[in-house]
């Protein structure tokens, strides 16, 4: 039994490094500030598409990001572990979306797809923390799915079986194909690179990145489709403009604040049970705790 897997991901800013220029003055994140970097749980459900591949001979793993013409960096970051090829949804109607629009859009290129058995997503991007794309994609393409995946156990006669890990506990739950799933953090970390597939794909590219590369590229593209990187537009995927991007997302940033603590004073003590006895005193009586 070979799969069809579909793995969204997206390329995220590096909120290690957030500054004053992290939003720009319509509530947007103004991403050409930031480093970008593979959405972390995006990583972590890549590995699970990867084990599945590795049990399953014959399956196949396509990335589909959106994003702007640096997110091709995405789909050679899932090549250089083991995915077979990826799309890149960029267009200008597609800039300033929230998750709903957002969610509309890769759903519109998955039904462009067509062909897949299991859609892989981590639970939320680290930019957002809401955790809403990948069940909306499953709302909007009509299909079942299970959130909080830490393992994909087994698939077999048309179901995937797979452990959910909850606040109390875990859970084992059964799907029926084809299905959405998000994974979690806590799920294994992603394969490193490999050095076969740095070298077989280094030189991928989309058709935008294309433009400035040389003719002896563009013949080696030719000798070699697997380079050629596909990237869709708002048309290329039948989609409505007005429920694209800004136009589409109803959700609005109003504000947002870097907050830092500061501890307003400190003690260090000695790890003698006077000294702690007399600090438990101290938080008792001004209420830290009890």
């Amino acid at each position: 039994m070979s799969l069809k897997i579909i793995v969204l991901a997206k390329q995220v800013p590096d909120t290690r490094n957030v500054g004053k220029d992290a939003m720009k003055a319509d509530g947007t994140v103004n991403r050409a500030a930031l480093p970008a970097i593979f959405n972390p749980e995006d990583l972590n459900a890549l590995e699970q598409a990867l084990r599945l591949k590795d049990a399953y001979p014959g399956t196949t793993i396509t990335l589909l990001t959106m994003g702007p013409g640096r997110a091709a960096e995405i789909i050679r970051e899932g090549l250089y572990r083991g995915a077979d090829g990826g799309y890149l949804l960029t267009d200008r109607a597609f800039a300033g979306a929230d998750t709903l629009a957002t969610s509309y859009a890769l759903s519109m290129a998955v039904r462009k797809i067509n062909e897949y058995d299991l859609i892989l997503c981590g639970r939320q991007a680290i930019d957002g923390d809401t955790a809403q794309v990948g069940p909306q994609v499953a709302e909007k393409l009509g299909l079942s799915q299970i959130t909080y995946v830490e393992e994909i156990l087994n698939v077999e006669n048309g179901k995937v079986t797979v452990k959910r890990r909850l606040e109390r506990g875990v859970e084992i739950v059964e799907g029926n194909l084809p299905i959405v799933l998000t994974v979690n953090g806590s799920a294994p970390d992603c394969r490193p690179r490999n050095a076969k597939f740095i070298q077989k794909y280094k030189h991928a590219k989309t058709v935008t990145e294309k433009q400035t590369a040389d003719t002896d590229y563009i013949e080696l593209c030719n000798l070699r489709p697997y380079l050629n990187l596909e990237e869709w537009s708002v048309a290329d995927v039948h989609a409505d403009v007005k429920a694209c991007g800004l136009s589409g997302s109803p959700t609005k940033v109003k504000k947002i604040e870097s907050v830092s603590f500061q501890a307003k004073e400190s003690k260090t003590l000695t790890p003698s049970d006077s000294e702690i006895e007399d600090l438990m005193k101290e938080l008792i009586a001004n209420h830290t705790i009890g």
